[in-house]
């Protein structure tokens, strides 16, 4: 079994050791951290997965703009290298965008491999542009309701009205309890496979550039 639960300060440093452990060095200088420098973090949406207290897996959600429209950035997301090849990856993935969804959010934006995020919904968004370099073919998005990214193109930039995402998480807390630790049951590995989180081809790199 494992438990989900929203990241909390305390989590922080084993978050970041485990981002430094299954990332490239110099992962900061990534073209995704100038949209996240200084800009809150959506704290609801940010996972940690653990096993008998262990972390295994995190994943974090920045909140962006493309066309005026607030979007979420999905990026980093990591499985520690003992437990890559588990579907922990999926797990973390299914449960943040359902949170998502009840939280109001309607679309959402990574830059990683299209062959492994296509299995949850992610497209290429071929009039979105993340900041250089990037390859425009690994910037992906998903819709959370129908329609949600028609018409909106152009450039990715930073948020800049934070509080504007804590305020519609309060109205969402208030409509919707089921935002905090949840436990689930061990994926099945044969269906999810999994087998490449925390590697550049599903939760390191990937879902970071």
């Amino acid at each position: 079994m494992y438990e989900i639960c929203p990241e909390t300060a305390a989590d922080e440093p084993e978050v970041e050791a485990l981002y430094d452990l299954c990332f490239a060095p110099g992962r900061t200088a990534l073209s995704s951290y100038r949209l996240r420098d200084g800009v809150p973090k959506v704290a609801d949406l940010c996972l940690v997965l653990r096993a008998d207290g262990i972390l295994q897996a995190a994943i974090r959600f920045w909140p962006v703009r493309v066309a005026r429209k607030p979007v979420l950035l999905l990026g980093p997301i990591a499985v520690h290298p003992t437990a890559q090849g588990e579907g922990l990856g999926g797990l973390l993935m299914r449960d943040s965008l359902a949170r998502a969804r009840k939280l109001g959010w309607g679309r959402v934006l990574l830059v990683g491999d299209a062959p492994y995020y296509r299995r949850f919904g992610f497209a290429r968004l071929d009039d979105v542009v993340m900041p250089p370099p990037t390859n425009p073919d690994r910037v992906l998005g998903l819709e959370l309701s129908p329609g949600a990214w028609v018409g909106v193109a152009g450039q990715v930039t930073r948020e800049t009205a934070p509080g504007a995402v804590e305020a519609m998480a309060r109205q969402a807390r208030s409509l919707d309890a089921d935002l905090a630790c949840v436990t689930v049951a061990s994926p099945d590995v044969a269906v999810s496979q999994e087998d490449d989180d925390g590697d550049q081809s599903a939760a390191g790199a990937s879902a970071d550039q």
